[in-house]
């Protein structure tokens, strides 16, 4: 068969599958991605029927899903936004960090792998998957929720620290010293500087410049621009998927709505293929060995998560069921976990498998956690003995004295299900009458 006809074959097959797995995923409500990682185990290297013509033309395309998944989150943020958010929210992204970011370093190290790739493997349990978040969050009715913008500022601040995270990685698996790798930081932070900077100045300018009416043109320049500056970034070290995401900050208006509604296909397109390629790339024999690890490793960061959720939550002023919903929806890992994890194959092949299993694991506790974790804490804390007061409480008699306003509300806080504050509750502080659960 001409090798023109069998890629065609191939990737006629390989796109017609995506659509059916994925409107079977929609029908069952859940993320398709464990469905394209599946579907690429299938077709790889290892698998039932490996595609050889169309190898070649799916590693370009997974490289293009990477960048429009980072472009089009850029876009659903300003550069006010960004830096509000981390202003506000920098106490959650280190919680964030530590309780996430450690485990996946500590098992790396336990398993023997070195410290270049504890670095990738931390990068792996630390972000979550904003594409599953924020499919979730419309399908269980919560965007409107009082906790959704404290899971989309701690969403906001993981995308952050990927302009600082994705370099130095980059570096390290180049193998480059502390001097190369400390100048390729510098040029990192320096360039996120300068196009937040612009952003903020003249991001007006910027938008009106690549604006158009006829949406060919909006297209054609916006995905120009894109690819060239994730381009030139990876030329720099910077890695092409933070490149991609600050051009989606620097756009901003109609323009960025625009090129958001034009891009949409494209990206849902090429991210499919993405996670097919990270498949097709791991041998299914070799989750197997990892499955026990990745099993330990989801159960510990999701607890973790929930912990951090939670956290985030009570900042905010949220109270205990939004806390536990905030929790259990920042829970999923997806996109990103899966991107570092194919940064970092090359140094150390066993991240592959053992990613993709743990992100098979998450991608399916996800939504499962996001719906279920508060009812549960909810029933697990009714069915809890009640504490024992520390000190023994005399009744008052008849004519005994009058007890203060402040010591009788606390005295009533007692016996109510949420707790009672001497200082009246900052307005807005607590969940909408509409919210879920």
């Amino acid at each position: 068969m001409h090798d023109t006809t069998e890629l065609l074959i191939e990737l006629g097959a390989i796109i017609l599958g995506l659509g059916i797995l994925g409107r079977l995923a929609g029908r069952v409500g859940f993320s398709a991605i464990p469905l394209y990682l599946l579907a690429g185990l299938a077709f790889g290297h290892g698998g039932l029927l490996p595609l050889n013509a169309s190898e070649e033309f799916v590693a370009t395309g997974a490289e293009i899903g990477v960048i429009l998944l980072l472009l089009l989150l850029g876009l659903e943020y300003s550069a006010s936004e960004l830096v509000s958010n981390l202003k506000t929210q920098y106490p959650s992204g280190l919680v964030d960090f530590v309780l996430n970011a450690v485990p996946g370093a500590a098992a790396a190290l336990i398993l023997g792998w070195g410290p270049v790739a504890a670095v990738a493997l931390a990068g792996v349990t630390w972000i979550s998957s904003s594409g599953v978040i924020a499919k979730v969050l419309g399908d269980l009715g919560r965007l409107g929720n009082r906790e959704t913008p404290v899971i989309l500022g701690v969403l906001v601040i993981e995308d952050l620290a990927m302009a600082v995270y994705l370099p130095l990685l980059t570096a390290l698996l180049a193998g480059l010293s502390l001097a190369g790798g400390s100048l390729t930081l510098l040029i990192s932070l320096g360039t996120v500087g300068a196009v937040l900077y612009l952003a903020l100045r003249h991001g007006r300018l910027i938008s009106r410049a690549v604006s158009s009416d006829n949406p060919e043109m909006l297209l054609l320049v916006v995905l120009g621009l894109t690819v060239l500056v994730a381009g030139v970034a990876q030329e720099l070290q910077v890695s092409a998927a933070v490149g991609a995401f600050l051009v989606g900050i620097a756009l901003s208006g109609e323009v960025a709505e625009g090129a958001h509604n034009l891009l949409a296909p494209l990206r849902d397109l090429f991210a499919a293929v993405f996670f097919v390629f990270f498949g097709l790339n791991t041998d299914p024999a070799a989750i197997p060995p990892v499955l026990v690890p990745a099993l330990i490793l989801a159960t510990v960061t999701a607890l973790t998560k929930i912990a951090t959720g939670w956290y985030a939550a009570r900042r905010a002023g949220v109270r205990t069921a939004g806390r536990w919903r905030t929790g259990g929806t920042l829970v999923a890992r997806g996109e990103f976990s899966i991107v570092i994890a194919g940064l970092a194959v090359g140094v150390e092949p066993r991240i592959g498998p053992l990613a993709t299993a743990y992100v098979l694991i998450l991608v399916i506790l996800g939504p499962l956690a996001a719906r279920w974790t508060e009812p549960l804490a909810r029933r697990l804390t009714r069915n809890a003995p009640a504490p024992v007061p520390l000190v023994k409480t005399e009744p008052v008699p008849a004519d005994g004295p009058v007890l203060s306003e402040e010591h009788a509300r606390a005295e009533a806080a007692v016996t109510a299900e949420e707790p009672v504050r001497a200082e009246p509750p900052v307005s807005g502080a607590g969940d909408p009458a509409s919210s879920h659960g």
